[in-house]
């Protein structure tokens, strides 16, 4: 199996925050673990819609899904994605004009 390159997995992560709803699943991860039917709740989408976006965010390596019974827990993959994640987005925000932050 060929190795994936830095600038393919950089692409897949660009492709997860593409859509505004997984860049706000991502995070609500950051902070805590959550279950889908809060993260729908929360973010009022659909439950479909969730899973969707979950199943996207799994498959870019950014997310797991923990098993808890019948239920399933999601985190973000690697604790590191977290404050990735923050820096990523105070780097953005500098060059954000009009931008009112949200807390």
């Amino acid at each position: 199996m060929k190795p994936i390159s830095n600038a393919a997995v950089l692409a897949r992560f660009g492709y997860a925050l593409s859509d505004p709803t997984r860049a706000e699943i991502l995070m609500n991860l950051a902070k805590t673990p959550q279950y889908p039917a809060d993260l729908a709740t929360e973010l009022g989408v659909s439950r479909q819609s969730i899973s969707n976006h979950l199943s996207c965010l799994r498959d870019c390596g950014l997310a797991v899904a923990i098993a808890e019974g019948r239920r399933a827990r999601y985190e973000l993959a690697h604790p590191d994605l977290a404050h990735a994640l923050n820096d990523l987005l105070g780097v953005v925000l500098l060059t954000s004009e009009g931008h009112v932050p949200h807390p």
